[in-house]
């Protein structure tokens, strides 16, 4: 009872303090806070009320409590007599609730104590009188010294889900991103965070604004410490300083940025936040939260799941702003093995996605010379969290469940240097790497010190600038940019599979992929195919806005990226408006152009246009969006024809998924798992000017009607 002793003399002398200042008549909140340090740091020799004017004006509560090197809690004042209720409703308090496990809110006479949100005692020293004069609470004295003996009891609670830990991170996230914007603001315009910010800007995103940088911020550092957390057995030890010597090794990009970001370098102004943070993950039951994230199944992946709830919880706008949808696991399976199957029946590549063979070719920075690449490399130019390219390593490792003993050594020499991805959102850039780091661990590969996963940060659809190389931090960013730089202009891929994201209103407005959609290359100085045109003339479109959708920026993206190495596959889920939009005729004369086969699976599923099956019943999305979708598989030979491409087209009807008894027997999900690009029955299409369709005819959903290829496709029985 040594604190309670002590409260009981602390308290009334604490009021007496606070009386005397309320009584001049001329205080502010500010006046009280060194009675109510004084107070908090007398009830016990070790603790300590930090009260930092920069934090506050960042968005921190007005005192951090320690006990020693240990959080204990916090607790935000205002002014006497502001009701405590009102002030509960505010967004700050709200965010600080949702964030912060132990918290006090006081207008300094009465105190309240919330845990994790929830209000769990409220007790006053003292009320305001009818004449707003200060009348002490005896029995509430006793009450307040009891709420402060059970919140410095509190510990942090131990969280053991993924559910409650993306919460958790999505709210301290939140506070992080307006502690940096508001730092951002401030009269040294930002210090290191502004300089850190003209590097982003320099070298990744050229028209990155402050509120974007403070996001990708906040989420860089969450996904660190979770990834250093995540690659620790040193629980005792974590801390945000220590961090980023837990981060993995195949992600030499961030390990060495993170010291700046958030470690020993961190911006005073926001440390109070990340502390928090590490010291939630460091409480956390990271061994079950890992065990749930091996536990995938064929419909979810633990892993996506998680980052998916972060992304609601944090921003689920910014979600929507960059197109950021898991993509379904049958969705990708039927895209990953028709990749294979078009490898090794089209190709004639025996071994499909498996194969290791080498080519020769020149030395892009030097004619005189050769090098050897492998002829199989594979991008996904829009990774996000690594979807695609772990189906593809659960593929490849199928071939090899009968001779174990040759996966690593295929690993180091045939596998990491044929994967690649791109991503520009610092968060799934780190769960991507962390994914297919643990991925090949659980498959038991060992990473050597200087390997590194082919996931670059970047933005596939701006070209490199020419940065001089510098010191520090940009020197980092532009090495990683280097890298992905070499795959983007230099590398012979021929596999470019993924789900890029859809935004009609698109925030990559880069001049390269402007001028590329317009028929221009501004890197090579060449003329190229236009969207903007057909049969060699302008479209003459009044509102041609839906050409400069994200979807649409990808697809022109890798067909340049094809068209460059002279061969290849296209795979891609997107939005289905470009197979028949009148908008899109220029750009389906371009594909037919570039192309010699293509194949298209309308999946349908457009809620905004009321579709429904041929048969009347409801047609559902394999996405939870509105927009309809369909996979493009677009295949240009060695030598292929000079004739435009031939077309296929398929439809897939129906609900998403039919379960019996716990297991899935129709529906989409099902069709998608059981079939690839060979058992699909396909009806060609003779596509032709003026507007060259994807599909069979055009008409407004919700008529009667349907495809030979229906028939086949929907007689699986997922009606």
């Amino acid at each position: 009872m040594y604190v309670a002793t002590i409260m009981s003399n602390s308290l009334p002398k604490y009021l007496e303090e606070i009386t005397g200042i309320y009584q001049q008549g001329n205080a502010t909140e500010h006046s009280y806070r060194p009675a109510l340090k004084k107070l908090i740091e007398s009830l016990n020799n070790n603790l300590q009320a930090l009260n930092e004017p920069k934090r506050i004006a960042c968005g921190a509560p007005d005192f951090v409590i320690n006990q020693g090197i240990v959080e204990i809690g916090h607790l935000e004042a205002k002014d006497i007599g502001t009701s405590l209720k009102k002030v509960e409703n505010t967004p700050q308090i709200k965010r600080y609730l949702q964030a912060l496990g132990n918290l006090i809110i006081t207008d300094h006479l009465e105190f309240r104590w919330y845990v994790s949100g929830e209000l769990r005692l409220s007790a006053a020293v003292a009320s305001l009188n009818q004449k707003k004069q200060i009348k002490p609470d005896s029995q509430g004295i006793l009450q307040v010294e009891q709420l402060f003996c059970q919140f410095f009891l509190s510990k942090v609670i131990q969280i053991t889900t993924p559910r409650e830990l993306a919460k958790k991170m999505a709210a301290l996230a939140q506070l992080i991103r307006d502690a940096i914007g508001q730092a951002l603001k401030d009269q040294d315009c930002g210090g290191m965070l502004r300089q850190q910010l003209q590097s982003f800007q320099r070298v990744l995103i050229s028209d990155l604004n402050e509120a974007q940088f403070a996001d990708m911020y906040a989420q860089t550092i969450c996904y660190g410490l979770f990834a250093a957390r995540c690659n620790t057995d040193q629980i005792s030890s974590f801390s945000r300083e220590t961090a980023a010597f837990r981060l993995p090794k195949t992600n030499p990009f961030l390990r060495g940025i993170f010291h700046q970001i958030a470690g020993t370098e961190l911006d005073e102004r926001i440390t109070w936040a990340v502390d928090t943070l590490a010291t939630i993950l460091q409480q956390t039951d990271m061994e079950g939260i890992l065990g749930s994230f091996g536990k995938r199944t064929r419909k979810q992946d633990p892993v996506v799941h998680f980052y998916e709830t972060f992304l609601a919880e944090y921003d689920s706008k910014m979600r929507e702003s960059r197109g950021v949808y898991y993509t379904p696991e049958p969705v990708v399976s039927y895209m990953v093995r028709s990749v294979d199957y078009i490898l090794k029946n089209k190709f004639q590549i025996p071994k499909g996605l498996t194969d290791a063979k080498k080519l020769t070719i020149k030395n892009p920075n030097d004619s005189q010379e050769t090098q050897e690449v492998h002829q199989v490399l594979i991008l996904d130019p829009a990774v996000g969290t690594g979807t695609f390219l772990h189906s593809v390593i659960d593929h490849i490792y199928d071939s090899f469940r009968q001779q174990k003993g040759m996966w690593s050594s295929y690993v180091s020499k045939h596998l990491l240097p044929r994967l690649f991805g791109f991503e520009l959102l610092m968060a799934p850039y780190t769960v991507a790497h962390m994914k297919l780091g643990l991925q090949l661990q659980e498959l038991g590969y060992d990473f050597s010190a200087d390997e590194r996963l082919g996931i670059y940060l970047t933005n596939t659809l701006q070209e490199a600038f020419q940065i001089p190389p510098a010191d520090g931090f940009l020197n980092r960013i532009r090495d990683e940019a280097e890298s992905a730089q070499g795959v983007k202009q230099e590398h012979p891929v021929m596999v470019i599979i993924g789900n890029p994201p859809y935004s009609g209103h698109s925030v990559n407005t880069g001049e390269w992929i402007k001028e590329l959609l317009k028929g221009k290359d501004i890197i090579s100085g060449e003329k190229t195919a236009s969207y903007f045109e057909v049969d060699e003339q302008p479209l003459g479109e009044k509102n041609p806005k839906w050409l400069n959708d994200d979807y649409v920026k990808f697809i022109r993206f890798s067909q340049w990226r094809i068209e460059k190495t002279g061969y290849g596959i296209l795979a891609f889920v997107t939005n289905h408006g470009y197979l028949d939009n009148p908008t899109f005729r220029g750009m389906r004369q371009s594909l037919l152009k570039t192309f010699d086969d293509i194949y298209i699976l309308d999946l349908h599923g457009n809620s905004k246009k009321k579709e429904i099956c041929p048969d009347g019943s409801p047609d559902q999305n394999v996405f939870d969006i509105q927009q309809g979708v369909a996979i493009g598989i677009f295949i240009k030979y060695h030598n292929g024809s000079s004739n435009l491409a031939k077309v296929y087209h398929a439809d897939l009807w129906g609900k998403r998924e039919m379960i019996e008894n716990q297991v899935i027997v129709g529906g989409k999900y099902h069709w998608l798992d059981e079939n690839d690009l060979y058992s699909t029955s396909w009806q060609e299409l003779q596509p032709d000017s003026p507007f060259y369709l994807f599909r069979l005819f055009v008409t407004w959903y919700g008529s009667i009607g349907g495809h030979k290829s229906t028939k086949s496709l929907s007689g699986k029985g997922f009606n």
